[in-house]
């Protein structure tokens, strides 16, 4: 049984503690805290104050956020995908764009690597490539890296 003291203190962690709490388990914007943290405001601007001083001491950083969702999702996901996911997230428009003109350059070649653990082979008629394109389309990935993909064009 926990001493009253204990459970007290759990109820009433500051909101700066619940941001804490959240960004030890991975990397948050300032617009997902915001999000996550606005009902556990009880005065006009605590939540902005506790972001500001958060973001000022550098446990709220953009360019995080970015690299963390790239590293973990970059190999399963299309540029358009991993661009919604950004988007999101409530990244600004320049960390975005940067991140993805990095992400075009590689588009093939992951979009090669989903298609080869999902498929393995080229499909045999037009239904099984229309398939195979639908779901390299669900990814994300953009229809020029699908059609070099499924056609086979660019030669392993």
């Amino acid at each position: 049984m926990w001493p009253n003291n204990q459970v007290v203190g759990f109820q009433k962690l500051s909101i700066k503690g619940r941001a804490l709490r959240l960004l030890a388990a991975r990397e948050h914007s300032r617009a997902e805290l915001e999000k996550k943290l606005l009902a556990h405001e009880e005065a006009p601007g605590e939540l902005a104050q506790a972001l500001d001083e958060l973001q000022a001491k550098g446990f709220i950083n953009e360019q995080r956020v970015v690299d963390s969702l790239i590293h973990r999702r970059a190999a399963r996901l299309g540029t358009g995908r991993l661009r919604q996911e950004l988007q999101a997230k409530g990244v600004s428009a320049e960390a975005m764009a940067d991140a993805v003109q990095a992400l075009r350059s590689t588009e093939v070649d992951r979009a090669r690597e989903v298609w080869r653990k999902k498929f393995g082979e080229p499909a045999a008629d037009a239904a099984g490539r229309a398939r195979q394109m639908r779901f390299l389309a669900s990814r994300g990935f953009g229809a020029e890296a699908i059609r070099r993909v499924v056609s086979g064009s660019d030669g392993d």
